[in-house]
Formats: C-alpha cells, sequence, structure tokens
C-alpha cells in the first residue's frame, strides 16, 4: 500500500504529465516541507518527545554540523521505522567493472592523452536479469571517496526492476541521466518519474530505488566526493538564464505500508555492502528541508550565446557545477548541447582547436552530433584529456571557413552532454580491457589540415618589404 502527500505550505506544484503520474514541488536549494498526512510535521521543533502517530524522527546532513547557514544541507523525516532498523551488513562479492579509486598508484586505472571514444554499451541479454545497482559499471574519474574530492563516471544498463531492494550511495552525489527508456525512481522523500532529456540527483546517503516502466534502460552517471551539484553563478547575464531554479522539481512526501523483508545495498569506498531488514525504506510520512533529491528538463535550458562574433567559452551551456577545495576551479561542471541559434558573423563558429585546463567526457542522448571521427551514437561516450591539443575535423574546418555566415538553427533534434572537470581524469580496466567498445578516435581526421601559410609567401613578402622587414624564403634552412 502506497499513500502520496503534497506539501505542507502549499507551494506552487507541477501537475502529472502524460507518461509521468507524480506531482513534484518546483525550486532548487529550497527548503520544503511535505507530508503524506496533513498535521504530521511537527510545530516550531524538529524532534518532539513522541511524534505524532508514533513515528520515529531521523536526521539526515549532507553537510558537516558547522557549515556556515548559507551552504547547510539537511532534512528531518518521520517514519514508520528508523534506518537503523536493519539485521547487520555483508561485504557483497566484488564488482570488478565499478571502481572509485582513481589515485595514480591504483593498477587498475589508466592515463590517456589521446582521444578515445566507445560505440553504445549493451544492455544485458535477456537471460542475464540486471538491476540499475547490478548494471553498474565505471568508465572514468578521479580522487577517491575517501578524501571527499574526486569524481566518477558510471554507465548503468539494466533489464530488470529492483523489486524489494534498495541502493545507498555513501561516497557521493548520482547525477543520473537515462538515454533509453524511463526511470521509475522512489526515494525517501517520494517518487520521480525520470525520462531521456531529463536529469535527476540523488544525493548522497539517499536511499532509493530504480524502476523499468519502459523495459531496459541504459544511462550515464556523474559521481562527485565531497561536494553537492549547485546553480552556476550568472555575474553580467544577471537574474536569469541557464538553468532556472523554478524548473527543477523535487517528490513529495509518499510512503509504503509494507512490513515485508527487505534488502538495501550501501556503496562504501567503492565496495558494496548488504542488510536485510524486515520493513520498507520508503516509510517517510512527512519530511522537511533542503537536502532533497530533484530533477530537471535539459529542454527548459536556457541558452545564451554570441550574437555578434566569436564563439564563447563553453561555460555558457552549464547547467550544474560542483565546487573543489581550488576557489574558482570546479570539480566538475555538466554541460548541454541542443537546438538552438546560431548567428555569429566574421566566425569560424564550430569550438576552435583548443588546449585547456579540462578534461571532457561526452555522451549523447538522443539526434547526433557531428565533426567527430568516430560514430558518436546515442549511448555511447568519448574522452578527451583537455590539455591535450583537439579539436574538430578537418571537414569540418573547411566547411566553417567557406560557408556563407546566415543565421542558422544547430543541433536540432540533439540533446548532447558533456561533464568537464578542471582536474586529469584517469581511464578504468573496464573501459579499457573489457568493455568491448572502446576505439580511439582517428587521428587521419586531421591529415589534411596542411600548413596553408607558405601558398601566400609572396603577399606575406610583399607586406614584410612595405613594412622594413626582412622577407622571407620559401625554402628551408639547411
Amino acid at each position: 500500500m502506497s499513500i502520496s502527500g503534497t506539501s505542507a505550505q502549499q507551494s506552487f506544484f507541477v501537475a502529472p504529465k502524460e507518461r509521468d503520474p507524480y506531482v513534484y514541488q518546483v525550486g532548487l536549494g529550497n527548503r520544503f516541507a511535505s507530508e503524506a498526512i496533513p498535521g504530521t510535521l511537527p510545530a516550531a521543533q524538529n524532534n518532539p518527545q513522541k511524534a505524532k502517530y508514533d513515528l520515529y524522527t531521523e536526521s539526515l546532513n549532507g553537510t558537516p554540523f558547522v557549515t556556515p547557514r548559507r551552504d547547510n544541507q539537511s532534512a528531518w523525516l518521520y517514519r514508520i521505522r528508523p534506518s537503523v532498523a536493519h539485521q547487520g551488513f555483508t561485504e557483497l562479492p566484488d564488482n570488478p567493472d565499478l571502481e572509485s579509486n582513481f589515485l595514480p598508484l591504483n593498477p587498475k586505472v589508466h592515463f590517456s592523452p589521446t582521444q578515445l571514444a566507445w560505440h553504445p554499451f549493451d544492455i544485458p541479454a535477456e537471460n542475464s536479469k540486471t538491476d540499475f545497482v547490478s548494471g553498474l559499471k565505471t568508465i572514468a574519474g578521479n580522487g577517491d571517496p575517501t578524501l571527499r574530492e574526486g569524481l566518477a563516471v558510471h554507465i548503468f544498463a539494466a533489464n530488470e526492476s529492483m523489486g524489494k531492494r534498495a541502493f545507498v550511495n555513501s561516497d557521493g552525489d548520482f547525477l543520473i541521466l537515462p538515454q533509453q527508456g524511463r526511470l521509475d525512481i522512489q526515494t525517501e522523500f517520494g517518487r520521480l518519474m525520470v525520462r531521456p532529456g531529463e536529469l535527476v540527483v540523488v544525493q548522497r546517503g539517499i536511499k532509493f530505488k530504480v524502476g523499468l516502466p519502459d523495459g531496459p534502460s541504459r544511462g550515464y552517471i556523474l559521481e562527485i566526493f565531497g561536494s553537492h551539484f549547485e546553480l552556476p553563478d550568472l555575474g553580467p547575464l544577471g537574474t536569469h538564464g541557464l538553468a532556472n531554479p523554478r524548473d527543477f522539481e523535487s517528490p513529495v512526501a509518499s510512503f509504503d505500508l509494507d512490513q515485508s523483508p527487505w534488502e538495501i545495498v550501501y556503496k562504501v569506498g567503492g565496495k558494496l555492502f548488504s542488510c536485510k531488514q524486515e520493513h520498507t525504506p520508503f516509510d517517510v510520512v512527512a519530511w522537511h528541508g533542503n537536502y532533497v533529491p530533484y530533477k530537471y528538463a535539459m529542454e527548459k535550458f536556457v541558452h545564451v550565446g554570441s550574437i555578434q562574433r566569436d564563439h564563447i567559452d563553453p561555460s555558457i551551456f552549464c547547467v550544474l557545477t560542483a565546487k573543489s577545495k581550488t576557489p574558482g576551479a570546479p570539480l566538475a561542471d555538466f554541460l548541454i548541447f541542443s537546438g538552438r541559434w546560431d548567428v555569429a558573423t566574421g566566425t569560424f563558429r564550430p569550438p576552435y582547436y583548443h588546449r585547456n585546463c579540462a578534461s571532457e567526457m561526452m555522451g549523447l542522448i538522443y539526434g547526433g552530433y557531428g565533426g567527430r571521427s568516430d560514430e558518436f551514437a546515442p549511448g555511447g561516450f568519448s574522452f578527451e584529456n583537455g590539455f591535450c591539443p583537439h579539436g574538430v575535423s578537418y571537414d569540418e574546418f573547411k566547411k566553417a571557413t567557406e560557408a556563407e555566415l546566415q543565421p542558422m538553427r544547430v543541433h536540432e533534434g540533439t540533446l548532447a552532454f558533456m561533464f568537464e572537470s578542471s582536474m586529469q581524469v584517469t581511464i578504468t580496466d573496464y573501459a579499457i580491457k573489457r568493455s568491448g567498445k572502446l576505439h580511439e578516435h582517428e587521428p587521419k581526421m586531421w591529415d589534411n589540415l596542411k600548413g596553408q601559410f607558405i601558398n601566400h609567401l609572396d603577399q606575406i613578402n610583399a607586406d614584410l618589404k612595405a613594412a622594413g622587414l626582412p622577407t622571407l624564403s620559401s625554402q628551408p634552412e639547411a
């Protein structure tokens, strides 16, 4: 039996939509309050001597106790049975494809200066029942959760709902992007239906389970250690633009009456541990706080760009960012590339050739993304070590330098994304050796980027002579 409620404060709600039966409260970073049974939340205090209906009070902190009030993230939950009511932990067998330690001393991770790419990852075969947790595989990352600094990039591929099994990530926050099939995600705070084209963030320490209403599903995950996602500062843009807070949606309280056996899987230091309990973990009747899962429809992103000249840096496509311990150097940025107008004049419109302080990892939710040597398809992935040179193919360069620059729509019907970090990123054993999907970008895509400078030698010498400077010889020195 499942019972859902509304907000205690009756704030603005998003009504159920086609293929999404759930109600949400909107905003990012708000201090929400929600109760499935009116009057459940205690008045003017968090931990009464005896909670209404003999519920148990449970606190969940997403930041240290002494974090300044403006940055503090926490929640109070009022549940039928507390999380501590379980029967002890058992370590599960190692998943060789799941990794959380990306330190250089780890022999299972590798550096690459070369642009790498992966064909779409396989959905599990029908005779191999794989749920969301079992289908997690790590592609890349840096740092380590015990250091509270770093990130991991995973893919998931599943063909079975989680049933009476829930998952808790004690290492970091998950930003999940389904690429195929909706995810019906039940959390302690309520339910979210997440389709391809939406992102969902489930923070560290929150229990959740994933159902597959459309059958087999596949997607991408960005996990961050020691930080939380937030909206990037807008600076000169002013009060709105990019991803607007009002477009983020969080669940309302929803609880089940279920006293049957459940398994809870915890990820701790990259290892999986299991505990059994005789009750559902989704029994929170009411809650309040600002440490709450949320989702966002990426089609709502408000693009900004150049309306005069020059290609602006990719930071203008940033949806969410996460701070590192180094001021001004983000741990991770999440960027998207989708349909928009391109109108700059006298400008090389694609990204210029560059070397930058960023590791760039791209995936494709739907559509096509040109200018790459590989068959970049939905469900695939690519990696570029930003500190090493990269950029578009010769064909894209030639087209961009010769095209008539009319206003045009770009990336129509496409949703591509980038996980970007200011830190070096390592690649896992699974991605390099076991996935069977790896292929390097073809360097021949740049073979025709010849030095055209020499073709203008007569004009160059004329200009040098007019300026009273020595002229150039077409013959190299011996």
